[in-house]
């Protein structure tokens, strides 16, 4: 009977969130007591469960987030990403500018959050568009692809960072895995399906076509952007091979794990940044510290969203329903990889939010990857990519994208809720093909 109930805890979470407009962190604290309540909890044991979780949840990802936060605004701030976006066109020309800009959503994209990356790379886009004549959406669905592939499959993103920590997953290997299956999924939809959409006529409003773009002298050189920008997931890769490529108690594999962990690694990239990307640009240390401090007004309400999330998942565990839904999923006949994108994906469609759809779906299949009856890292994947499924019109990035280029709802259809229907297939796809392997 409990599985019931969880039915009826995401139908009443969806209501909250979806009908009545309830801001999506009280939604989650809202349905986390009810459904622990009616599970037969004890009220204090419910609240306790519900605090539990919040303090683990957080406790693991919150130095992540937040010095990702700060790095994806120095990136930014100093031109980096710019000066990344312009190397990769000159280097590639317009003959192969797809691929430029599939390699600068995905290289910036890593360290930034979407909605960010969105904001600062567009203008690129429109930019590059007027001084080649090529069409809009040929420039910009590719690097839009990347930049939506890295939210949803990447570490230090906070959906694949978050379940990552809720599995006990390995970051590092989630990571390397998640580079390999992101690499068809952006492929074939960006720079293949957007030769598809030829006839779809985009233009920027206005508002849009004459963005500020730093000069030469503003922006930083090439490769100190590209290297402080990747420094993170250079760390982290240093640490994941050596754990077994370098023997077992040598003070390099010591010193390699170190700096490697996930929150180290993003500290010594923000250090890094500080210093490379603005106090060797002679920018003050004051100017340096108030754009780090204004960074973390833009992940406020996704810690949140994560927190209530985490309660959400701790009272599933200590209620005893975990267990049930584990003994219930394991008699399926469905791989735990594919039953863990349906119901991702099934929540994407019915709240719009791929944060949402990832860290409820992590709380419900969360035996899946505690039993050992799938790689936990290839968990993280399969629940990244159903998040990304059927984007339409509850969804934030929808009306980014409509808006941006100026599209009518038909042509955002056609164009982006079938990109990122792609990336999350394309995904799937990939992740049951590396379970044969892992």
């Amino acid at each position: 009977m409990h599985i019931l109930l969880v039915a009826a805890g995401i139908i009443l979470l969806l209501v909250l969130i979806i009908a009545l407009k309830i801001n999506a962190f009280i939604s989650f604290i809202v349905v986390s007591v009810l459904l622990g309540l009616t599970a037969g909890m004890p009220a204090p044991k419910v609240i306790g469960s519900v605090q539990q979780g919040i303090g683990d949840t957080l406790g693991l990802i919150v130095l992540i987030l937040g010095f990702g936060a700060m790095l994806g605004k120095l990136v930014a701030d100093s031109g980096a990403a710019q000066r990344i976006a312009t190397a990769l066109i000159k280097a590639f020309g317009i003959k192969h500018i797809q691929w430029a800009m599939v390699l600068t959503g995905f290289i910036v994209g890593i360290p930034m959050f979407y909605n960010v990356g969105f904001v600062v790379l567009i203008p690129l886009v429109f930019t590059v568009a007027a001084a080649t004549g090529l069409p809009l959406l040929y420039i910009g669905v590719p690097l839009l692809a990347s930049l939506s592939v890295t939210h949803g499959f990447l570490p230090p993103h906070p959906s694949p960072t978050t379940i990552a920590a809720i599995f006990g997953a390995d970051i590092g290997k989630t990571l390397a895995y998640g580079i390999v299956v992101s690499i068809p999924a952006i492929v074939i939809a960006g720079p293949y399906f957007s030769r598809t959409l030829k006839k779809i006529n985009a233009r920027p409003i206005a508002d849009f076509v004459n963005p500020k773009v730093l000069t030469e002298d503003e922006m930083p050189g090439t490769w100190v952007s590209v290297i402080v920008t990747l420094l993170p997931v250079l760390l982290i890769g240093m640490a994941t091979v050596s754990s077994f490529a370098v023997h077992e108690g040598s003070g390099l594999r010591t010193v390699l794990m170190f700096i490697g962990d996930p929150v180290n690694a993003m500290l010594l990239s923000l250090l890094a940044a500080v210093y490379f990307l603005g106090l060797a640009r002679g920018r003050k240390m004051e100017e340096l510290m108030d754009s780090i401090g204004n960074s973390i007004g833009s992940i406020t309400m996704v810690l949140l969203l994560i927190a209530g999330a985490g309660g959400f998942k701790q009272v599933l565990v200590d209620s005893g329903i975990s267990n049930e839904i584990a003994g219930l999923l394991g008699r399926s006949n469905l791989s735990p990889l594919l039953l863990a994108w349906i119901i991702a994906a099934l929540i994407r469609i019915c709240v719009g939010s791929a944060t949402v759809a990832g860290l409820t779906t992590a709380g419900i299949v969360l035996p899946l990857a505690a039993h050992g009856l799938a790689s936990k890292e290839l968990m993280v994947l399969s629940i990244g990519a159903g998040s990304l499924m059927l984007s339409h019109l509850n969804d934030g990035g929808f009306w980014m994208f409509k808006e941006y280029f100026n599209l009518s709802i038909k042509d955002t259809f056609r164009s982006w809720t079938v990109m990122e229907t792609l990336v999350s297939v394309i995904g799937l796809g990939g992740v049951m093909l590396l379970s044969l392997f892992v």
